[in-house]
């Protein structure tokens, strides 16, 4: 490649067939024909024709893999300024699905032109399944064993709950020779017949724009959990109002359709409506997912968490559900967060199923995280 174009002047070694097709579709977004073409005179720019774009992703999905094509595309957007392509189906019938371009689609949701949905839909679809094949099974493993878990540790009241074999087991240590028998300390009950909900969980994720990839994670992870009987799932977004999006749960899809990327930020209006939703405090886990850029009340946000985690409902504050390093929050509201007993930090999809388990579990959420992810 670094003898293709303008190299191959100073070279006098020139690319052809498939090596030149491979450095035009480079030279397309970093070389001198990406960042405004037409300015600096060189023509193998993008421009602003769908199909043209739309060749070029051939391209590049044919002479790359697909993590490379995912930066190659995201790139594209970013430098060239090719949003408003994204609005044509012949484009997204050619993209490489991935997280962020989902959420470049779901920010341009209220623009998509008829023609374009249904490819647009495609795309996020095939990111839902993706998501969903890599998440669900851990998710579902890691809640269920909880919640046994968590039913175990209950302190049997009669000897019909009593799981002796467990029980044995956990107590060898305390074998008396003199008896030939084990003197058990701690007794294992059987884990209770479920319940039709066993616990509530709230997931309340902020839909600015800056939050985009979580917001597809959080609605991918918050259809999963809304699919298991012994919970009780709602998923809220907001920016500066609130729209609670729990009856769409059901079809991922959906409900990402009905997220609104972009705009401002009230985190206070939004826990006041969480708070509405939470009727046993200490069977219930709300996770707010956000930046933590507070544009309304901040005193009254953090007067409101106090109250919750008073009442015994588990809270949790995520910086980002996303893949992505560390992002960039509101340091102030999270050492304040911090100082109320709510754990802050940024988490990637795969440590989430380990969080739900132990906030289940009742374990100490702040030790927990200092533990199993890099502190903010």
């Amino acid at each position: 490649m670094v003898l293709g174009g303008e190299a191959a002047e100073a070279t006098g070694t020139d690319l052809s067939g498939d090596d030149a097709r491979m450095d035009a579709a480079l030279d397309a977004v970093y070389g001198s024909g990406g960042r405004g073409a037409g300015r600096r005179g060189r023509g193998a720019g993008l421009g602003a024709s769908a199909p043209q774009v739309a060749r070029w992703l051939g391209d590049i999905r044919a002479f790359f893999p697909s993590t490379v094509v995912q930066i190659m595309q995201r790139d594209a957007v970013e430098r060239l300024d090719l949003t408003r392509l994204l609005l044509e189906p012949e484009m997204l019938d050619a993209v490489e699905p991935d997280v962020h371009l989902v959420g470049t689609l779901l920010s341009l949701n209220q623009v998509l032109p008829e023609r374009a949905r249904e490819s647009a839909r495609a795309v996020v679809r095939a990111v839902v399944r993706r998501l969903e094949d890599r998440l669900a099974r851990r998710l579902r493993s890691a809640v269920d064993g909880a919640l046994d878990r968590s039913a175990r540790r209950r302190r049997p009241r009669r000897v019909s709950e009593v799981d002796w074999d467990r029980t044995i087991r956990r107590n060898l240590r305390h074998y008396a020779p003199a008896h030939r028998t084990i003197v058990p300390e701690h007794l294992v009950g059987y884990a209770r017949r479920r319940r039709s909900v066993e616990r509530d969980i709230v997931l309340c994720v902020d839909q600015s724009g800056s939050m985009a990839a979580s917001v597809v994670h959080a609605g991918v992870l918050g259809a999963v959990l809304a699919s298991m009987p012994t919970l009780r799932t709602s998923l809220v977004a907001f920016d500066t109002s609130v729209v609670d999006l729990t009856d769409r749960l059901r079809d991922p899809v959906e409900l990402l359709f009905g997220t609104q990327l972009g705009g401002g930020t009230d985190i206070n209006r939004a826990l006041a409506y969480c708070e509405r939703l939470i009727t046993r405090p200490r069977e219930t886990v709300l996770v707010l997912i956000s930046d933590l850029y507070e544009g309304g009340e901040r005193a009254e946000m953090m007067k409101r968490v106090a109250a919750m985690t008073a009442a015994g409902t588990r809270v949790v504050a995520l910086t980002a559900l996303s893949d992505e390093g560390a992002p960039a929050f509101d340091h102030a509201n999270a050492a304040a967060l911090t100082s109320l007993g709510v754990p802050v930090f940024a988490c990637t999809p795969d440590v989430f199923p380990d969080l739900m388990a132990a906030a289940i579990e009742g374990r100490d959420l702040t030790e927990w995280s200092r533990r199993s992810v890099p502190e903010v």
